[in-house]
């Protein structure tokens, strides 16, 4: 007799993973939609945003010894928005890109933007930074336009996409040898079924080392405790941030010396001569020296920036701390958002972020149609077993099957 065939298990821990891969992207599919494709838009973020607002951002350039001095353009800004102090200027390395000042007390988002021309002195441009197309399209990524509920909302669906991701490696991984051979090509004369399930599956293999790295570093703007697991991995516990104080508090007489932002701008590229951004910062309190922070656009690896600190009173310099002499651990947290958005290696990363966002974006889409298309397993009817006879009485026998 042949011996009788293994039943298999009802039950496997594949079949829970494919349980929890199928309930978590449900659940957080059209997040994962949003932030990719919002995700897309932001890793060209800095080439975009002279495009989008060429008028404001895009000037002819000049002669260096015609621009207006970092004062000069402060004042002009200040005009626009009186009752509002400056707290920012950002300094263009490019001689055809204009100055924006940022005004206004509270968080970066509620403050007022100004854009001036550094030759002409002309205001090209003013608003709230929260209107600003990257800044919606930041807001819609990060907090889904719904503040700290929505934040929560994007965290969660951050978290489940990286046991997805996890997940779904471990469906796809082949049970044998024969099934190996299928997974790492798409049958692109199948079925639309198949080529679906091909897309969703051998591209979601192939990205999903990148896939994990640009979720796991996302989570650091969505939970403290991420964040500062970083500097605890690295340095032991989060170093606290220098604050540097002026050597004489602020009077009328000393807070007025003329030319002070312009011999601050002059003094930090003589401390750091690369070719960068730079950021003035003015203290929100009178104590506090002004930061000047710097970015190194001559590095292989981006978001390499320096800092250095002036006496606000009387423009002295007080304090650097160049990249070079930052802790371990800030170095790999000024790795996060060149990694989170591709940005770190130029333009090769930016491009290969850009279609792992994008083919994120379609993975809730693919994963919907699969769901869609399993069909419901029949379960075979058993044969029918022949009646025990009586006597006299011929056995009922089952219907031939055609």
């Amino acid at each position: 007799m042949p011996s009788p065939r293994k039943k298999k298990p009802a039950f496997t821990f594949k079949k829970l993973i494919g349980q929890v891969h199928l309930w978590l992207g449900l659940a957080s599919g059209l997040v994962v939609l949003v932030v990719a494709l919002t995700g897309c838009i932001l890793v060209f973020e800095e080439e975009l945003e002279p495009v989008i607002y060429r008028k404001q951002m895009v000037v002819e350039a000049k002669p260096e010894e015609t621009r207006f001095t970092v004062d000069a353009l402060m004042a002009i800004a200040q005009k626009e928005y009186p009752g509002a102090p400056v707290r920012q200027v950002r300094l263009e390395p490019a001689a055809d890109r204009s100055t924006m000042v940022m005004l206004g007390n509270g968080k970066r988002l509620e403050q007022q933007y100004v854009f001036v021309n550094p030759y002409t002195g002309k205001v090209l441009g003013k608003g709230k930074i929260e209107d600003r197309f990257f800044s919606v399209v930041t807001n819609l990524h990060r907090y889904l336009l719904a503040g700290s509920t929505g934040k929560i909302i994007t965290g969660i669906s951050c978290s489940m996409f990286v046991i997805l991701t996890i997940s779904g490696m471990v469906i796809w991984w082949p049970a044998n040898k024969n099934a190996a051979k299928q997974r790492f090509s798409i049958k692109w004369d199948g079925s639309f079924k198949r080529v679906n399930w091909d897309i969703h599956a051998v591209f979601g293999f192939y990205t999903s080392f990148f896939l994990i790295a640009i979720s796991v570093t996302g989570l650091v703007w969505s939970y403290e405790w991420v964040n500062n697991l970083i500097y605890t991995l690295a340095d032991g516990k989060k170093p606290k941030a220098p604050v540097v104080v002026n050597k004489a508090p602020l009077t009328a007489k000393n807070s007025q010396v003329p030319g002070l932002y312009q011999s601050v701008y002059k003094a930090t590229d003589k401390v750091y001569p690369f070719h960068g951004k730079t950021f003035i910062t003015l203290p929100a309190a009178d104590s506090v020296a002004i930061a000047v922070v710097k970015y190194d656009e001559e590095a292989v690896v981006s978001n390499k920036a320096s800092t250095v600190w002036f006496d606000a009173g009387t423009g002295a310099q007080l304090q650097t701390l160049p990249y070079g002499k930052l802790s371990q651990g800030n170095k790999v947290r000024r790795l996060v958002y060149p990694i989170h958005t591709g940005s770190i290696y130029g333009w090769p990363t930016k491009i290969l972020a850009f279609f792992v966002s994008l083919f994120a974006a379609s993975l809730p889409v693919t994963g919907l149609f699969i769901y869609l298309g399993r069909k419901k397993k029949v379960k075979k009817k058993a044969p029918l077993q022949p009646a025990k006879r009586e006597p006299g009485v011929a056995a009922l026998q089952p219907a031939a099957v055609s």
